[in-house]
């Protein structure tokens, strides 16, 4: 039986135009939007719904690598990381800042798994080891991963890191299925 097709969800889609409209206006919208491909700019010229499920390679892939090609020279570590933090600030508002700030940063990161698996289908994520500083994050089920969506997790978790108010914070990808290990893995430091 084949694997099902990879999907995200709609929530996390809503940022990147925003991102893109913030950091480059109209007219870097626009440019961006004409790299698009038909089936990317049908999801990006309708309204799209947070609570839906879009093909991961169409809706995020393919968006993430043309912000990198037209805004950052092709640096898709870079574009991804950025749309990760954005859509950090994006996805947690004010209310949920202010939690962050009073709630256990351990304790959130321990519950990390849960909220991304609401993000990306199927998709396994588990918070392998979490202690006061440091955590180590896995990802051992996620059909057609690519750098890209690694790339954008590893900014998404440093981004709540620092709004939940920590410090010295370092996220290194130690090992990636999109290189072919067994699993990827994010070593996640703070202060």
């Amino acid at each position: 039986m084949a694997e099902k097709t990879m999907e995200v969800k709609g929530s996390i889609l809503v940022s990147i135009p925003k991102y893109v409209k913030k950091n480059f206006g109209k007219d870097g919208f626009h440019n961006w939007f004409s790299y698009l491909s038909v089936d990317a700019k049908k999801i990006y010229f309708s309204k799209i719904n947070e609570n839906e499920w879009y093909p991961l390679k169409v809706s995020l892939i393919e968006p993430m690598a043309n912000i990198a090609q037209v805004f950052y020279k092709w640096d898709l570590k870079k574009a991804a990381w950025e749309l990760g933090r954005f859509s950090a600030d994006y996805s947690i508002g004010t209310l949920k800042k202010l939690l962050f700030k009073v709630g256990s940063t351990v304790f959130f990161l321990n519950k990390a798994g849960e909220f991304m698996d609401g993000y990306y289908r199927p998709a396994t994520i588990i918070a392998k080891e979490v202690k006061e500083g440091e955590g180590i994050f896995q990802i051992t089920k996620f059909p057609e991963i690519e750098n890209t969506v690694e790339y954008r997790i590893a900014g998404w978790m440093e981004r709540v890191l620092e709004i939940a108010g920590n410090k010295d914070i370092s996220v290194e990808i130690t090992s990636s299925l999109a290189k072919l290990d067994p699993y990827t893995e994010f070593l996640v430091k703070w202060k």
